[in-house]
């Protein structure tokens, strides 16, 4: 993190007992027609059916976590789920280049291919979290920054395996940093970081 923090590197009783009957019913009358509505199915169809979908939903599903203990331009990443992969997570400009300030995409690249998430929303709600909380406590010299933001996949930014991935991920970015502090340094995140660790998770729905 910047010694500015700019970036990521740093009702009356009757009425409810008439409203629980009413519902009472309404349950019963829609268990029973679902009960018909099954019964006319084939049991070939109705076999098929959940585990079309439960295979959807494992399909579209993945969790995407990166840590880094410093302010560099890369994170150690693991994806689970749709991506089951690994690599780097670079910080990156659109046009491929290292992005220091960390505030624009996010590139992964795994083992079987490479995709860009937006994290410009992510890291400018962080960077305000971060300038207007640190240090949560000035007598250790020490604080926790936590922001949650959509970050979409950059469209055509897939390759290898993820060629024309699309989708979104709901990212969390969390800090915890440890400062120096003294006498002619105040606690006030400027001075020399001692411990930082930088973690950005979250799960996401993606389709190929």
């Amino acid at each position: 993190m910047s010694k500015s923090k700019s970036e990521f590197r740093r009702p009356s009783g009757q009425t409810v007992r008439a409203v629980i009957a009413g519902a009472t019913l309404t349950a019963l009358v829609g268990m029973a027609a679902l009960a018909g509505s099954t019964a006319q199915a084939s049991p070939a169809t109705a076999a098929m059916a959940l585990p079309a979908a439960a295979m959807a939903d494992r399909r579209d599903a993945v969790h995407l976590t990166a840590y880094a203990n410093g302010d560099g331009s890369s994170e150690t990443v693991v994806l689970t789920g749709a991506i089951g992969d690994y690599g780097q997570a670079v910080f990156v400009y659109p046009d491929g280049s290292v992005d220091p300030d960390h505030d624009s995409e996010l590139s992964l690249q795994l083992s079987r291919g490479t995709l860009r998430l937006d994290i410009a929303p992510l890291d400018k709600a962080f960077v305000a979290a971060v300038v207007h909380d640190f240090p949560t406590n000035a007598a250790t010299c020490s604080g926790s920054a936590s922001v949650t933001r959509k970050a979409a996949v950059v469209a055509g930014s897939g390759t290898g395996a993820y060629r024309n991935v699309t989708g979104s991920f709901t990212l969390t970015a969390t800090l915890d940093e440890v400062d120096a502090a003294g006498t002619s340094a105040p606690c006030d995140g400027t001075g020399a970081i001692l411990g930082q660790v930088i973690v950005i998770t979250g799960p996401g729905v993606v389709a190929f």
